[in-house]
């Protein structure tokens, strides 16, 4: 049974990786040019991005440290609007999102690039690539939305790699999708400056933000990122009303540190409430990481009493099918209100907005 629960679980994490590389167009990317946004002229036609907390200085004909904003001339262009390289309908428990609209399918897009170097990263192949690297197709921000509709997906997905480096074309599409009253959610490492993340917010209606550690030092030799800045892109998303879940890969022996995890469930309660949804995932070797061993079952469940004993409402563990910590209990009667098995979701006994069987209010978007 063991060996058929890991074969099922490696060949689930191969499968969830097919979408990468789509058969949607064989031929290169003739990236679209467009204009960026948030970018100030230096002299010498330098730039100076100023989209996310690197604010790359960068001279002409020299892209960003994300690969896909290069500068030409004198003004910044992003390379990837309109060219997604990953396009697919997931289940939304697939973000994941779990108090958001369960069972829904999310129509799902990214591009090529990203602003971190995470050396476990399940989608390397497209997070770590330049556009020209990889096939892309030409959608726009009217198609994307008019396929999402035709599909019958309430909601759109900025996914798979790091939605703010597609910053205008993501922005754009979530500003029709609103007016067609399609939901738009994010699955964001949450390394944004503030401005363009306001103004983004404006659009959202849930985000989840890999918390991917609770100390600098972890993201400074895993992720080449700041802590800080996730931190502040999480209150700002609480400030501007946007549905928040998070999630917390645990690496063995990098960042699963009993007194960590702790401080980390500590902030979320004190800055983001005990309301916040949590997603403790297991570590499955790959990318720059296959020397680790999985995540242990242990490690997972330890994390989830931790965040529980510091009154954390709803903690759920990732990646281990058929947990039953992938359902979700009422904080007040402790029933059984949302009933998952992987990505199917069962029975749920909420009714506008409230548990079935107490009238304890649930945290999410249920309608």
């Amino acid at each position: 049974m063991k060996k058929f629960i890991l074969a099922s679980i490696i060949l689930f994490i191969l499968l969830g990786l097919c979408f990468i590389l789509p058969s949607l167009s064989k031929t290169k990317p003739n990236p679209q040019l467009k204009e960026a946004l948030f970018y100030q002229k230096l002299a010498g036609n330098t730039v100076q991005c100023l989209l996310c907390p690197r604010r790359c200085v960068i001279p002409d004909k020299k892209r960003g440290f994300c690969g896909v904003r290069e500068n030409q001339g004198g003004r910044l262009y992003t390379l990837v609007y309109a060219r997604p390289c990953a396009v697919h309908i997931d289940p939304i428990e697939k973000k994941p999102l779990f108090h958001v609209l369960p069972g829904t399918p999310a129509f799902s897009i990214a591009t090529a690039g990203c602003n971190l170097r995470c050396k476990f990263c399940q989608n390397w192949q497209i997070s770590q690539a330049k556009p020209e690297e990889v096939e892309s197709i030409e959608l726009t921000p009217q198609d994307v939305v008019k396929q999402a509709k035709n599909s019958g997906c309430p909601v759109i997905a900025y996914t798979y790699t790091e939605p703010t480096i597609f910053y205008e074309y993501m922005l754009d599409t979530a500003k029709l999708a609103k007016l067609e009253g399609i939901k738009n959610v994010m699955h964001s490492a949450g390394h944004i400056n503030e401005e363009p993340l306001r103004q983004l917010a404006k659009f959202l209606d849930a985000a989840n933000i890999d918390l991917k550690g609770f100390n600098q030092k972890y993201y400074d030799e895993i992720c080449l990122g700041d802590l800080d800045s996730v931190l502040r892109t999480l209150k700002i998303l609480k400030q501007e009303g946007v549905h928040i879940e998070i999630t917390n890969l645990i690496l063995p022996g990098l960042n699963d540190d009993p007194q960590t995890i702790r401080q980390m469930c500590i902030w979320i309660r004190e800055n983001l409430g005990p309301d916040t949804p949590i997603h403790f995932s297991r570590f499955w070797p790959m990318y720059k990481l296959t020397q680790l061993s999985p995540t242990p079952v242990a490690t997972l469940e330890m994390a989830k009493a931790i965040a529980q004993s510091e009154g954390l409402n709803y903690c759920y563990i990732g990646n281990v099918p058929s947990h039953t910590a992938e359902n979700t209990y009422c904080p007040n009667c402790k029933r059984l209100i949302i009933q998952r098995k992987g990505y199917s979701v069962g029975s749920i006994h909420i009714r506008e907005g409230r548990c079935e069987y107490c009238g304890y209010k649930i945290k999410g978007i249920w309608k």
